[in-house]
């Protein structure tokens, strides 16, 4: 079985930095992408950022030029460096990944961390 374990959320200042870690175990071929996505209270689940396993990044235009999508293959975990934070990035995170394991191709999810960011 495969399973996704988000970690590093917390509360911080407008301005601080987080870096939240995506740790993919179990039988495991191959990741394809890794994503993260967030939820606010009231709104619908949007995508933040997208990492292929070359390397190929994409971000949503709110957090370009603040946040980092970044990936260790040899460890099969993902990471999100969010830097100059502001209260709109308060939601939870979720660490979304298309691993071909086992039973082949699927998209698995993590359970979330939260993030808060407050004066």
């Amino acid at each position: 079985q495969v399973q996704l374990v988000e970690s590093g959320g917390g509360l911080v200042q407008p301005g601080e930095s987080l870096r939240l870690s995506c740790a993919a175990s179990g039988s495991i071929f191959s990741i394809h992408s890794m994503n993260w996505y967030r939820q606010a209270p009231g709104k619908q689940r949007e995508l933040v950022a997208i990492i292929i396993r070359d390397g190929t990044t994409n971000y949503a235009d709110s957090v370009k030029g603040r946040f980092t999508i970044s990936r260790d293959n040899a460890k099969n975990t993902g990471y999100l460096q969010m830097n100059s934070l502001k209260p709109e990035d308060t939601a939870v995170y979720y660490c979304s990944a298309h691993i071909i394991g086992l039973r082949g191709a699927n998209n698995y999810w993590g359970q979330g961390t939260q993030v808060t960011v407050s004066s």
